[in-house]
């Protein structure tokens, strides 16, 4: 039997959506629920198996694993891009990388829960009402503010198309922007200095990587209005962690939402969990009943087919 690893499954809802026991004659799962303590703790427990199937961005898929994994056949990931495998590694030793599709929508509606939740500090409203308090802070209103977003891709145009029907003024800026979708949307392209200093809610929507890794450090925190709130749902490395915290310790910013962060799991000791101006959540941007139906059953869709020589959706690159 195929030994077939499910890793970082931290929730223990894999079985929800997989039938092991419908496909246990063919298959011998392992279901991680833990991430690993470092990679060595990886290689060790993963060295017998011939097919990984892996959350997107969780374990990393790194050079050493694969070639420290020499059973290693098969590699699927949610999702048809994870840069957290080594592509060109994995070529090498002749695994084949398959992925799933996903629904796009649940990150813009998690990027505004985020906002709405800042505007109306609604973390500390609501952890109030349970200690007996009554209004205790006053927020703000979104109409005729300014929504500015680093990246007006397929989230981005979403979380525009929400603000619009907020009465906000959308701004953009990327480092490939295209002009056309600002004008089919109404949004203003601009400078990245000039979307620093404007936005009163900035979020950021575009994909990791060396291109936008520090996108935003004391920098830019230092142009950003006192007023104004950072949103991210994006990578944690696009905003320096370090400078974030100081920013909102010092009130340079009035807030922060975040998704994601530099380490996952955030670590217990992290000085952002501590930060009243803080609203953070686990990096759930994607993760709904929805989507894991989609990548669990195309998980083992794409297994089956790798398994009979016909493997589908491809990663190469």
């Amino acid at each position: 039997m195929l030994k077939v690893a499910i890793l970082d499954d931290y929730q223990n809802v894999s079985q929800q959506f997989v039938d092991i026991e419908k496909l246990s004659g063919k298959y011998e799962f392992k279901i991680f629920s833990e991430p690993f303590s470092d990679e060595a703790d990886a290689i060790d427990q993963l060295s017998d198996f011939e097919a990984l199937l892996i959350m997107r961005e969780r374990t990393p898929i790194t050079k050493n694993l694969i070639d420290n994994l020499m059973n290693l056949k098969f590699i699927i990931t949610t999702g048809l891009r994870n840069r957290s495998i080594d592509l060109e590694s994995a070529k090498k030793r002749k695994i084949i990388v398959s992925g799933t599709d996903m629904n796009i929508n649940p990150t813009p509606e998690l990027t505004w829960s985020l906002i709405l939740g800042l505007a109306r500090n609604l973390k500390e409203e609501i952890d109030n009402m349970y200690q007996g308090y009554w209004q205790t802070t006053i927020g703000v209103e979104l109409k005729g503010k300014i929504l500015g977003l680093i990246g007006l891709g397929r989230v981005g145009s979403q979380v525009a198309k929400i603000g619009q029907a907020f009465g906000m003024q959308i701004m953009a800026w990327s480092e490939n922007l295209n002009l056309n979708t600002c004008k089919e949307l109404n949004v203003l392209p601009c400078t990245k200095e000039d979307l620093i200093k404007n936005s009163d809610f900035l979020s950021i929507h575009v994909q990791g990587g060396e291109r936008y890794k520090n996108c935003i450090t004391l920098k830019e925190f230092d142009k950003m209005k006192k007023t104004s709130y950072l949103i991210n749902t994006s990578r944690g490395p696009i905003v320096n962690e370090d400078d974030l915290i100081i920013a909102l310790s010092t009130n340079e910013i009035a807030g922060a939402g975040l998704d994601v962060f530099e380490k996952e799991p955030l670590p217990e000791n992290n000085k952002l969990r501590f930060l009243p101006n803080a609203l953070l959540t686990p990096h759930i941007g994607y993760v709904t009943a929805e989507n894991y139906q989609i990548f669990y059953s195309q998980m083992i869709e794409s297994l089956e087919a790798c398994v009979n020589g016909k493997p589908i959706r491809i990663i190469e690159k």
